[in-house]
């Protein structure tokens, strides 16, 4: 019998009647208990009415002429007539548009300008520096008045001090111009170069780069400001992701010191602990006289989304009266010599006992820099190896197909992580792979990554390996170029680095290029030279030493160069 027969229910009579007979009864009753409202649906137990009105059935109450509602109309000036407005650029046939190509122009002091133009509303236009935190130095003699400081950290520093005080205008005034123009300040700073950049609405472009000029020339470095961002210094270093620090200790150890002394490339990016306390706005001043001041020739001016003339106009006014002093930034590089070697680093535990800790570890072998035959190989061997984190929303193009995620995310359940990755430099570069787990599994880990090296070094990869990571190396490349900011960067540091821009077509031709004897020829040279490890985390007692990893790898073949 059904439930709603067979049930009983109490009306306010106190009468008990049976609702086989009193359904209707019952409907009235529950209607009478509970009311809904139509916007009540996610509290209700039965279906939602459904109506459906037909627009001609819509009645419009007519508003009464005394109303005070306020009636808003349109300005005749931004009706849409049929003719068109005179600051709107008129709609031009495709085939009339100039196609977009990086030109690249040298002003008469040396500075180089190089821009592209995108026809879009925004532009991306700033400054490329070709100094970084391997000019650095624990002790330097200002020429200018013989005083004597310390410029270790100096970069990191500067790249906070970015868009603050200057000349004419203090940092609160900068900031709230760039507001107003719609515009937003960006500052990084690497090992070999530095960057600022403004991206802003291009009718403001002419005003924006006035201020990125000034910021760059004329900074007023205020001790109140250098304090304030060596608390925030202090601050960065306290709250350093692990995967950081293994970072850093990687590169230290790859270019480890050479009689005693540390090599440019194997100072600390980062500003330390020991070399907070010395930097000063002197510090400041210093590395500035040193890198900057005269010395247009390392000065790069990079745009996108702005005409090359225009460009050229901006930085012939900013930048066009510099002159250039053959001093000791001539000298300021120094090429590094890899070393291999290894870093160790044991951390804290959180105080928060619901995080989990792991340990995270790095191997990794010199390649060629950014002016070798090699790199383009290199990079199409990280896309193949790929890798990334055990956790993935997957779909197309995450890499789940890559080598690292076949062979060791999916088939070890303690992989928290594995990933391929590479560091260029001017003279040389890195390339290895990095892995996170529970402390442990740390010799596992260990063992995972060399068994990668090894395989590699014997085997060629399969054909369907190769086709996917130069496809996708080619869909990043060309993906990212989509982007104005990376645009903007891309010409600028290569323009920096090499003098010219390669174009997408060019690279795309490398990329398709590289066969697997290349990948297998990249591995076995690579592995030929001592290895670097990086380890971090709470418990690195289970991770294999530098003697253990260089004994792994030797017992396929005692030929190899540092065993």
């Amino acid at each position: 019998m059904n439930a709603v027969v067979r049930s009983v229910v109490r009306c306010p009579s106190r009468c008990r009647l049976h609702c086989h007979d009193k359904g209707r009864h019952f409907a009235v009753q529950a209607q009478q208990q509970v009311s809904y409202s139509e916007n009540e649906f996610p509290d209700r137990r039965e279906a939602p009415i459904i109506s459906r009105t037909k627009a001609a059935d819509v009645v419009v109450a007519s508003k009464p002429q005394n109303s005070n509602v306020q009636h808003h109309s349109i300005p005749s000036t931004r009706r849409i007539g049929a003719e068109r407005p005179a600051h709107i650029p008129p709609n031009v046939p495709i085939d009339s548009l100039e196609r977009p190509e990086t030109k690249i122009t040298t002003l008469s002091n040396g500075v180089r300008v190089g821009s592209m133009e995108t026809f879009s509303q925004v532009s991306t236009v700033g400054v490329l520096l070709d100094f970084g935190s391997r000019h650095e130095l624990d002790q330097y003699t200002v020429p200018s008045n013989n005083k004597t400081v310390s410029t270790a950290g100096v970069n990191h520093l500067m790249e906070l001090l970015a868009f603050n005080s200057t000349k004419n205008y203090d940092g609160m005034e900068i900031r709230n111009i760039l507001e107003s123009l719609g515009g937003a300040t960006f500052a990084q700073s690497s090992r070999e170069q530095m960057m600022y950049c403004v991206d802003v609405l291009r009718p403001n472009v002419h005003a924006a780069f006035n201020l990125l000029g000034e910021t760059i020339q004329s900074p007023i470095v205020q001790e109140m400001e250098v304090e304030e961002m060596k608390q925030v210094i202090m601050f960065q270093t306290m709250d350093m992701m692990p995967q950081v620090l293994m970072g850093e200790g990687l590169q230290l150890a790859a270019y480890g010191p050479m009689d005693g002394k540390l090599q440019q490339l194997g100072r600390p990016h980062f500003c330390t602990a020991e070399a907070l306390p010395n930097l000063t706005a002197d510090s400041v001043h210093a590395f500035r006289e040193q890198h900057i001041l005269n010395n247009p020739e390392k000065i790069v001016v990079s745009g996108s989304g702005i005409s090359h003339d225009a460009l050229v106009e901006l930085a012939e006014a900013n930048f066009g009266h510099m002159t250039s002093n053959k001093n000791d930034s001539a000298k300021a590089t120094i090429p590094s010599i890899y070393t291999g070697g290894e870093y160790r680093l044991q951390t804290q535990r959180s105080p928060h006992s619901a995080k989990e800790e792991f340990t995270h570890i790095a191997v990794a072998f010199e390649v060629g820099g950014w002016h070798s035959l090699d790199l383009v190989p290199t990079c199409v061997l990280q896309t193949l190896l790929g890798g990334g984190s055990s956790f993935s929303a997957g779909g197309p193009g995450k890499g789940m197909y890559s080598r690292l995620y076949r062979e060791i995310l999916n088939r070890h359940r303690w992989a928290e992580s594995a990933e391929a990755f590479t560091s260029f430099h001017a003279e040389s570069g890195i390339w290895g792979i990095s892995g996170s787990c529970p402390p442990q599994y740390g010799r596992e880990m260990g063992t995972a990554i060399v068994h990668q090296f090894e395989k590699l070094a014997d085997d060629f990869v399969t054909d369907e390996e190769l086709d996917r990571a130069r496809n996708m190396l080619k869909c990043n490349v060309l993906t990212q170029l989509e982007s104005r900011l990376v645009l903007f960067e891309d010409i600028g540091r290569q323009i920096l680095t090499y003098g010219k821009r390669e174009d997408a077509v060019t690279m795309c031709a490398k990329i398709d290029a590289v066969t697997k004897e290349d990948i297998r020829e990249v591995v076995r040279k690579a592995i030929q030279k001592r290895p670097t490890v990086s380890s971090v985390g709470v418990d690195i007692s289970t991770v294999p030493d530098l003697g253990q990893i260089t004994q792994m790898l030797g017992k396929k073949s005692n030929k190899r160069a540092w065993f």
